[in-house]
């Protein structure tokens, strides 16, 4: 009886070959979604963010300390299970055409390095509809309670379109971001602090980014008092042609969470007596990745719907 060509050796060469490739291709992708996100390993189905409703800052310890306790609502969000698969036919590893089954491998790689990048996206764009930890939503008007039961009021949301065109206009658009992110306080009505240091657009908003942030002068001609205040981020995932971002991003904690139960990891299906290799000749490879996005501090982020008009 003649021998088949596959075997366990060499499906675990290929094994290694595909998951080498995948590797390196998701090692090698950037991941400057770290820039607005923090990643908080979840050990469970989910998490519950009640913790990110103090944000703790340190005081002069007069007395007794003053514990930040945790707010009674609850921001809970579970865990989802992400894959991609391929199949790969039995009788290309007998005759070694797995060329293209290494490209694929690679472009996995690729796709599960967007996974959190993707994710940071779904975040952005339904922020001004979507309920952050404090069961608003997490682009609106927010209301903060300090030990003296004062309340304060602060909003990180805009309507204004971005726009260069004359000093009122900017200031409308990029100025009133930097200064909602300036005038954030604690629950004690302290400054926070923070610095505004990134401006994130769509592709479309582009053009104008540039010339709030590069430029001397303003459309009209005018002094630009905003050159070089932040660096810019076109991301091509946003899919409004008008909401634009600022961000406070030099601290580390962030306005977006990745909730990593499981981080991205190649795996496969190649038992010999399986039903697909038996029926359809085809083993099985992919990557699979359980996590999640959350809503993390609002304090550090203020987007704009781009909706009004601007000049």
């Amino acid at each position: 009886m003649a021998q088949s060509l596959v075997n366990e050796g060499r499906l675990r060469a290929l094994f290694t070959g595909l998951s080498t490739v995948f590797n390196d291709a998701l090692i090698a992708a950037p991941q400057d979604y770290l820039d607005t996100c923090m990643v908080v390993p979840s050990t469970g189905r989910g998490m519950d963010y009640a913790w990110l409703t103090r944000f703790p800052k340190m005081r002069e310890w007069l007395g007794d300390k003053q514990v930040k306790n945790l707010e009674l609502q609850t921001y809970y969000v579970a865990n989802k299970n992400w894959e991609a698969t391929i199949g790969v036919d039995r009788n290309d590893i007998e005759d070694d055409q797995i060329g293209i089954y290494q490209i694929q491998a690679k472009m996995m790689g690729q796709s599960a390095s967007e996974l959190y990048f993707n994710i940071a996206n779904t975040l952005k764009n339904g922020g001004f509809v979507q309920t952050g930890m404090d069961g608003v939503n997490f682009y609106g008007a927010h209301s903060l309670v300090d030990s003296s039961d004062v309340s304060r009021s602060y909003n990180n949301a805009g309507t204004y379109a971005l726009s260069a065109a004359n000093g009122n206009a900017a200031f409308r658009s990029v100025g009133t971001g930097r200064v909602a992110l300036f005038k954030m306080c604690d629950y004690e009505g302290q400054p926070l602090g923070l610095i505004p240091d990134m401006l994130e657009v769509p592709p479309a908003l582009e053009a104008t980014a540039n010339i709030l942030m590069k430029a001397d002068k303003l459309q009209d001609n005018s002094p630009n008092p905003y050159q070089g205040t932040m660096k810019i981020k076109v991301n091509p995932g946003l899919t409004s042609d008008t909401a634009w971002f600022v961000h406070a991003t030099s601290m580390p904690i962030k306005p977006f969470v990745i909730q990593n139960r499981q981080s991205p990891m190649f795996v496969s299906q190649t038992s010999i007596d399986n039903d697909a290799v038996y029926n359809r000749r085809e083993f099985r490879y992919g990557v699979e990745a359980r996590c999640a996005g959350a809503y993390g501090f609002w304090q550090l982020s203020y987007g704009s719907t781009g909706l009004t008009a601007n000049t």
